[in-house]
């Protein structure tokens, strides 16, 4: 299925075949295709309530999320588009606040197909499409954009006039995609990630980024001035830290001292300080500092660093084991959870891994291989996966079951170690909605 979009609703799921038929599941980067889509649909695109657009290899979903907890805290109401989604395509669509209904979704998919069947418009771009034309047909106050692909020629980006942008983490992922070769563009891979990422800034509009390598920095300034953005890169205008258990920020406004995120991991303090940022950047809406401080209590991001409550997964384990997941899958994955279980002994994790056929396991494995007891690799259902054979040398034992659920069974930890499953959102969500924790 495009995307592993599935839907138990019959009206979905049969426009998400049609679209699969169209377009199977192929990524296709460029404006043209979208832009023509949203033009017979009218151009939703140009009637959206205030945009802030996010991009980055990491973390960009959260920064989203924290983006959402602080509006919503404010009283405001918001859009939210994000992707992949975990359980259901719904969502990836959140309306005023809530999810779309199916019977909406099922009308938006089958408007946009029924336009641009002679366009081949990519998943991806139909998906983009239906949630601007719902986005313009639903009030709102704000809407939130989370980048699918890079960031220059992603579909999101047909947003010209935004009230803030922001990149989040940069590393490498997506390499077939982004790091072709094109003329004008940075011989550097990283470099170039950097660069596509930079071409979601706006004349006139907030540029926010994270602290990056000089280079990479320089090409984001470089391009922020040519289209007239204004570039604010932190440790410059704006900064934020831990430290006596708070997160303090600080730019030109003046300093605030908020809650420590309460989002696992401490990547998630960068995160939510580059939404604070893009929020105290714009003059569109008034953020208060109190909803600031509730937003770090309030943003819930499902997937990423998730702890299962208890349920039909984590009973196949002992009572006292403690099961997370998370759908990490490049080398900054990796480095972000060996940043969180480095207090973990030697040997006290069991990790169960599936991981996409175009990913390399050696970015989850190795940070984490001094604190594995076990390795158990399981197929990534309905994508082509890597199997045992592909992953690298360790000194855990390296097992293969047939899905999760045959992993946890087979799994020999002794009482109080911790389960990990990870390598990929897709492996995830079917994580999450066997255990009854389908996001909402």
């Amino acid at each position: 299925m495009a995307d592993g979009a599935r839907s138990d609703h019959p009206a979905v799921q049969k426009q998400l075949d049609r679209l699969e038929m169209l377009s199977p599941g192929r990524d296709v980067l460029g404006l043209e295709r979208i832009s023509e889509v949203l033009n017979r649909l009218g151009n939703p695109h140009e009637k959206l309530p205030p945009v802030f657009h996010v991009a980055g290899t990491n973390g960009k979903g959260s920064t989203c999320a924290f983006l959402r907890a602080a509006i919503e805290a404010e009283g405001l109401k918001a859009h939210v588009y994000t992707s992949p989604h975990l359980v259901r395509f719904n969502e990836r669509i959140r309306l005023a606040g809530q999810l779309v209904e199916d019977d909406y979704l099922a009308d938006l998919l089958a408007r946009v197909l029924d336009i641009s069947e002679d366009i081949n418009p990519s998943f991806f771009e139909a998906t983009t499409a239906a949630a601007f034309l719902a986005f313009s047909e639903t009030p709102a106050d704000v809407c939130i954009l989370e980048v699918g692909l890079g960031g220059r020629l992603d579909a999101t980006n047909v947003i010209a006039r935004p009230v803030a942008t922001g990149i989040a983490a940069l590393g490498i992922d997506h390499e077939g995609f982004l790091l072709s070769p094109e003329a004008g563009t940075p011989d550097e891979p990283i470099v170039r990630i950097a660069w596509e990422k930079a071409g979601i800034a706006k004349k006139g509009a907030p540029l926010l980024t994270q602290k990056y390598a000089a280079d990479m920095l320089q090409v984001i300034a470089d391009h922020a001035a040519a289209v007239g953005a204004q570039h604010f890169p932190r440790g410059g205008e704006w900064d934020a830290a831990i430290y006596e258990g708070q997160l303090h920020y600080i730019d030109r406004k003046g300093r605030i001292d908020l809650p420590r995120p309460a989002l696992a991991g401490a990547h998630q303090t960068d995160n939510a300080a580059l939404a604070i940022a893009m929020l105290r950047h714009q003059d569109a809406l008034a953020i208060s500092d109190a909803a600031l401080r509730a937003a770090m209590g309030w943003a819930q991001w499902p997937g990423r660093m998730h702890h299962l409550v208890a349920g039909p997964v984590t009973r196949l384990l002992p009572a006292d084991a403690e099961v997370w997941v998370d759908g990490g899958h490049n080398a900054s994955a990796g480095l972000a959870l060996a940043r969180y279980f480095a207090d973990h002994e030697a040997g006290s994790i069991d990790l169960v891994i599936g991981m996409l056929a175009n990913k390399d396991p050696a970015a989850i494995i190795t940070p984490l291989q001094d604190k594995l007891a076990s390795v158990t690799v399981v197929p990534v259902p309905g994508h082509e996966s890597h199997g045992r054979e592909n992953y690298p040398e360790m000194d855990a034992p390296l097992n293969e079951a047939s899905d999760v659920t045959a992993a946890l069974t087979g799994l020999t930890s002794d009482a109080g170690k911790t389960v990990l499953i990870a390598g990929s959102l897709y492996l995830v969500g079917d994580v999450l909605k066997a255990n009854e924790q389908v996001p909402d």
